[in-house]
């Protein structure tokens, strides 16, 4: 199984965004974090940027949500061209009807579960989602530490796509590092996302270092 890597620009140079951009071109995706100071204790940017980011980056954008109103905000963020677009479960009345608009708008569809969000009602509608992504620390700041109590969910996410034959992906956001990549790789996620571990070095080292460390275990 190919493990994605996702770097996270939360961890960039935020006065230079398009210069730290072109230097993860070897990664598979960019993690974009979307915080609104009101569904988390946090701010970051919003569409005009993303819109920007989009024009620029030399990889497809990884939309991170992590806004109040899902339904209502990531149906509109699916139209900036970004290849996926995940929303926090917590956030929205109806998610699969914000899966469906969003997918209508041209990206992948893709649910965030909180570390204390049970798994088990989503995976009752499994196929409205191209992606679930299981959160190993609290959202809101990077640099947190994983939580190795969230691979549990982790494992029957993947026990669940697995004999459903979709394909769902699974990704992971929270203290990524070559320490802990292998715990999270082995528990079934195939697309991490990774901060501090990438952007804390030479980029691209880093993330041939976590590709490396996630192909012992894949």
């Amino acid at each position: 199984m190919p493990v994605r890597i996702s770097p996270s620009i939360l961890s960039a140079d935020f006065a230079n965004l398009e210069r730290d951009l072109g230097r993860i071109a070897d990664a598979d995706l960019v993690h974009v974090d979307v915080m609104d100071g009101h569904f988390v204790p946090n701010l970051t940017i919003g569409l005009p940027v993303v819109q920007r980011l989009r024009e620029v980056s030399p990889v497809p954008l990884d939309l991170h949500l992590m806004v109040d109103d899902a339904d209502r905000w990531a149906p509109v963020y699916a139209e900036t061209g970004a290849f996926s677009v995940t929303f926090s479960a917590e956030a929205a009345a109806d998610p699969v009807a914000t899966a469906r608009a969003i997918r209508s708008n041209g990206a992948r569809a893709s649910i965030a579960l909180k570390p204390g969000t049970d798994l088990e009602p989503y995976l009752q509608t499994l196929d409205a989602f191209d992606m679930i992504l299981v959160m190993t620390v609290e959202p809101g700041f990077g640099g947190q530490s994983f939580m190795p109590e969230t691979m549990p969910k982790l494992r029957r996410a993947r026990e669940a796509v697995t004999a459903s034959g979709l394909d769902v992906w699974l990704e992971v956001d929270g203290g990524i590092s070559l320490d802990t990549i292998g715990t999270a790789v082995s528990n079934g996620a195939d697309t991490i996302v990774a901060g501090s571990a990438v952007y804390g070095g030479e980029p691209a080292q880093r993330i041939a270092e976590l590709r490396a460390a996630a192909a012992t275990v894949a």
